[in-house]
Formats: C-alpha cells, sequence, structure tokens
C-alpha cells in the first residue's frame, strides 16, 4: 500500500509517466424490439426483453498527473490481449518515455510472463525494460485511481444497453476524450500518513 501511495507523490517527469491501469467488462446487449421514437419531455425507454451478444474487455490506462486517459476494448483479457495493450501504451502513446511507472492489481495476466509467451524473446525483453510495475495490495485495488475511472465511465456512458463492440469503442472513445479536452482529474488525497492513522490495524504492533 505504501509503495503505491508513495508513487502517486512523485513529482511529473514526462520521461518517467505514471499510469495506473485496470480492466473491466462491458455485456453486450441487443434490442429485440425497435424502441418507440421519444417524444418531447419524455424518458427514452427499452423493452424489457433483449438479446445477449456477448462479453467485451475494456483496458483502460489513466495518468493522473497529466489528466490524460485511453481505453482499449477487445474482445478478451487473456495474457497476449494484455501484452499487446500494453505494447501500444509504450509504443504509440509514450514512445520516448524512458520508463513507464505502472500501477496496477496482481491478475494473473499482469506479469512479465505474458510479454514471453506473446513476443518474440527479443522483443519481450525490450518490452520489460519499459515498464516498472506497482502491485496495489491483496484486496486493496481501490488504491488504483483507473478504478475511480471505471465508475465514472460505466455511470456516465455505459449505463445503457451497447450492443456491439464497435459500439463500446465509440461510446468509450467519446467518453475520454471528452474528459481529456477537459482535463479532467482525480483529486487524491489519500497519503501514506493518512494510511498510518486510519488503517492502523493493518501495521503490526511493535514494542519498544
Amino acid at each position: 500500500m505504501e509503495d503505491v501511495l508513495a508513487v502517486y507523490q512523485r513529482p511529473y517527469d514526462p520521461a518517467y509517466p505514471v499510469v495506473c491501469m485496470d480492466e473491466s467488462s462491458k455485456q453486450l446487449l441487443a434490442d429485440l424490439k425497435t424502441a418507440l421514437p421519444i417524444k418531447p419531455g419524455d424518458i427514452q425507454r427499452y423493452d424489457y426483453e433483449y438479446i445477449r451478444q456477448g462479453v467485451a474487455n475494456l483496458f483502460l490506462f489513466f495518468n493522473p498527473l497529466e489528466n490524460k486517459r485511453w481505453i482499449q476494448v477487445t474482445q478478451r483479457r487473456c495474457r497476449t490481449d494484455w501484452a499487446l495493450a500494453m505494447k501500444t501504451l509504450a509504443d504509440e502513446i509514450y514512445p520516448d518515455a524512458e520508463k513507464i511507472i505502472v500501477v496496477l492489481d496482481n491478475l494473473n495476466t499482469h506479469s512479465l510472463q505474458s510479454f514471453y509467451e506473446t513476443f518474440p524473446a527479443q522483443e519481450a525483453r525490450r518490452l520489460c525494460e519499459r515498464f516498472e510495475f506497482h502491485y496495489t495490495p491483496k484486496h486493496g485495488s481501490w488504491l488504483n485511481m483507473a478504478e475511480i475511472e471505471f465508475s465514472v465511465l460505466f455511470r456516465q456512458s455505459l449505463n445503457c444497453r451497447v450492443p456491439t463492440i464497435q459500439a463500446l469503442t465509440q461510446a468509450t472513445l467519446a467518453w475520454y476524450r471528452r474528459r481529456n479536452e477537459n482535463s479532467t482529474g482525480v483529486d487524491w488525497r489519500f497519503t501514506t500518513q493518512d494510511a498510518r492513522i486510519k488503517l492502523k490495524r493493518l501495521y503490526p504492533h511493535i514494542q519498544d
């Protein structure tokens, strides 16, 4: 926990960007019946019946010091999908960074092994050297600011039926572009000192 909180206290350095990474899923649902046109002043209504279209995965990356975020939509969330998303982060979003500091949870796909299962050894090693991982503790995923971004995304943009991956990609793209343009950030106030006071029970009791 203190390791992650220390990362959040680092000063801004474009050569060492701090990125919070998380993933979530969205069930794809299509309408069985076409909705009636909306009349002025009425609320849009959906028929209770729908068609299941599978589940899509979302990788979200959030830089709290730049107030920027990006989302990549995939059909799955296996090791290869994660490794490809991280390659995009390294080579397209931060190609000039010396090292990318990543806060993420301990999901079994979030490891250097995923690079070696996806790319040739030389490329896998190159990607390993581009990242510095800081894992949230067990039951401590709330320390990842990307979870806050996901909460906002689902409340503002994905609280409705989305029928296809293409529609999901368009909805998430419009959402994060708008937040990036407005430079919307996260007001993170929880510090190491706060943790030592509020979560005192988690620390070992050492008598002098």
